[in-house]
């Protein structure tokens, strides 16, 4: 099969491989939450090769993820596995999370299901890194976002680019405590928690 492009991810995997470079340091299993199209994990697995990469998404996405996984033949990436983050998790544990351009497109309540499911997923030091548009203080960091954000709208209404206070209540009930929130191009951040053992 042709394998499926996402135009961003060339444009952003150099940036959040930076802040990968530096939370992922000394981690050694990533759970990639919304592998898309598989370009970042290629990319981002070739890149630190002391991780082992596991790809995740829906059914659907699968097929394009291993034509991505498969061309590579990459020793680290491990068959991708289905996550529906409403149904059933993998019963491994990670010391990484990375999830990129997915909390805009799930609905608020799967986002909440995303966090509430992290505790029984990683163990007690992960990290977890989410990239993305985020909001603040309910205001658009931008015009550009705000546009972005009235098109997904459009797509479905379920859809939004999410306050970055709201994501952080969920993360710290997680048990998740927020290490650094950076700036990354075109309005979007790349934000890091750490989880902590109760």
């Amino acid at each position: 099969m042709e394998k499926p492009r996402a135009p961003s991810c060339e444009r952003n995997r150099a940036p959040i491989l930076a802040v990968l470079r530096e939370h992922f340091a000394d981690r050694r299993r990533v759970l990639e939450v919304g592998s898309g199209t598989g370009e970042h994990a290629v990319h981002f697995a070739a890149a630190l090769p002391q991780l082992s990469w596991q790809c995740s998404d829906r059914a659907e996405h699968l097929p394009g993820i291993r034509a991505w996984l498969d061309e590579a033949a990459l020793p680290n990436t491990p068959p991708p596995i289905e996550l529906d983050v409403a149904g059933a998790w993998p019963p491994a544990r990670y010391d990484a999370i990375f999830s990129a351009n997915t909390l805009h497109i799930m609905a608020w309540q799967d986002v909440e299901r995303l966090f509430a499911r992290l505790p029984a997923a990683t163990t007690n030091d992960a990290i977890l890194a989410i990239y993305g548009p985020f909001n603040v203080d309910g205001r658009y960091s931008s015009e550009s976002n705000a546009a972005f954000d009235r098109w997904l709208q459009a797509r479905g209404a379920h859809m939004g680019i999410r306050d970055a206070a709201a994501v952080d209540a969920l993360a710290a009930a997680a048990g998740f405590t927020l290490l650094e929130d950076r700036a990354m191009p075109a309005n979007n951040r790349c934000r890091i928690w750490r989880h902590s053992a109760s």
